[in-house]
């Protein structure tokens, strides 16, 4: 298990399609884990969605794949991904784009 007690390293930095691979391998006890963190902390109900089907699978009779979750690459990057910074933002004051209401002048309006 990882230093936070989970069976996926970084489960809370994880996207919803990295998450679906990764759990084939836990087995029921390993997803019941995540599924207790899941409630307690994110609350994410794709993610809970996900955990519950994959539980289900294994209670009808599905197995977990071979592999180990734990030897994946870890995750690089911000959650979200963003690579804005205080260095690449529009300085203060810039103007809005896409029409923002009294902002911006209509077009084909006299």
């Amino acid at each position: 298990m990882s230093e936070h007690g989970l069976p996926l390293p970084d489960f809370d930095q994880l996207s919803i399609g990295v998450l679906q691979h990764r759990i084939r391998s836990l087995d029921e006890s390993q997803l019941r884990t995540l599924v207790e963190h899941e409630r307690a902390h994110g609350g994410r109900a794709p993610v809970l969605q996900l955990l519950e089907a994959r539980l289900d699978q294994l209670r009808q009779g599905a197995e977990p794949a071979p592999g180990d979750p734990r030897a994946a690459p870890p995750v690089s990057g911000t959650p979200g991904g963003s690579p804005v910074s205080e260095s690449t933002a529009a300085p203060g004051g810039t103007p809005l784009r896409h029409g923002v209401h009294e902002q911006t002048p209509g077009r084909g309006r006299p």
